[in-house]
């Protein structure tokens, strides 16, 4: 069964695509939830407008994304932990920790996008990668250094 997409599915097609799906798929999943219809002239102009105003909408919001990548490049955090004389951390500091440390600057970030392939357990300076959009990457650097004792 071949149906328009209303809107973005995953794993299935964007805005606009004409997609072929088994018609279980259809009747059940995509027809009730409003995210597909049938393929008539009518049907597809319409979709054609949002999908217009859809990709302005994505070019403005990912313009927007470059920005903050740019100033989340310049940016650098300070994690303060506890750690042995060797640098070793007693725990560890994950995406949460640097997501709150860049809120705290200003810089609105989600844990989610924050990507570390282990967390950090040492002290030291690490670049840390962020995935902001499917098209929009960059790293900040994160300084992890010994608690000041109280």
């Amino acid at each position: 069964m071949e149906l328009l997409l209303k809107q973005n599915v995953e794993y299935l097609g964007r805005i606009g695509d004409v997609v072929k799906v088994k018609p279980g798929f259809a009747r059940n999943h995509l027809l009730p939830r409003g995210l597909a219809v049938m393929v008539t002239k009518t049907n597809v102009a319409e979709i054609e407008r949002a999908r217009a105003a859809a990709l302005a909408e994505e070019q403005t919001r990912v313009a927007g994304l470059k920005e903050l990548a740019s100033k989340l490049a310049e940016a650098s955090v300070t994690i303060e932990g506890r750690a042995n004389a060797e640098g070793h951390l007693f725990g560890s500091v994950g995406p949460a920790q640097v997501a709150a440390a860049l809120r705290e600057k200003g810089i609105p970030v989600d844990d989610k996008q924050i990507r570390l392939e282990q967390p950090l357990k040492e002290i030291g300076v690490f670049d840390v990668a962020v995935h902001l959009h499917a098209t929009v990457d960059t790293t900040v650097k994160v300084w992890v250094v010994q608690q000041k004792p109280q």
